[in-house]
């Protein structure tokens, strides 16, 4: 009966672990949380970072229109998180693999399917993905090994910024 129980308990302490990881990943338009994710998790590694890629990790610094979180995922793949208002407007990523779009873009995810879906139907097969709508502009590509990509919120971006801050 011990063993029962102690199974049902550890069992309901992953399922909070996952639901817990699970609500703490970022999301364009919303609020920063790979910083939180971070936080808890021993494989990420966290560092604000000013506009500029180039500062060392560990740095910290803010613009005045807007601040740069960057975390290592697990898979090595860098995410940069660009903030203004306490809003990510902006998310780049470089590394060997795609970050999980679903996670990046939040509410935006089927909107880029969508998209997506309909370049594919037109162009056909695989390639770089140059996406562009009213709410939402998507540019990745790359192949096995190096990927890179940025998504962003036009509307949102803070005054003075461009799509070429976004790296």
């Amino acid at each position: 009966m011990k063993t029962q129980t102690a199974c049902t308990a550890l069992a309901g302490a992953a399922l909070g672990m996952v639901l817990v990881a699970h609500d703490a990943y970022a999301a364009l338009g919303g609020a920063p949380s790979y910083a939180s994710r971070a936080a808890s998790s021993q494989a990420t590694l966290r560092a604000a970072v000013a506009a500029s890629p180039s500062m060392a990790s560990g740095a910290s610094a803010t613009t005045s229109a807007y601040t740069v979180q960057q975390t290592t995922l697990p898979t090595g793949t860098v995410v940069r998180e660009y903030i203004a208002d306490s809003t990510v407007f902006g998310i780049a990523w470089s590394g060997p693999q795609m970050p999980d779009m679903r996670t990046l873009l939040g509410t935006y995810f089927p909107q880029y399917v969508n998209d997506i879906q309909a370049q594919r139907r037109y162009q056909g097969g695989h390639g770089p993905v140059q996406m562009r709508s009213g709410e939402l502009v998507v540019h990745s590509g790359g192949h096995m090994g190096d990927f890179s990509g940025q998504a962003f919120l036009p509307r949102a971006l803070p005054a003075g910024i461009t799509e070429a801050d976004i790296r």
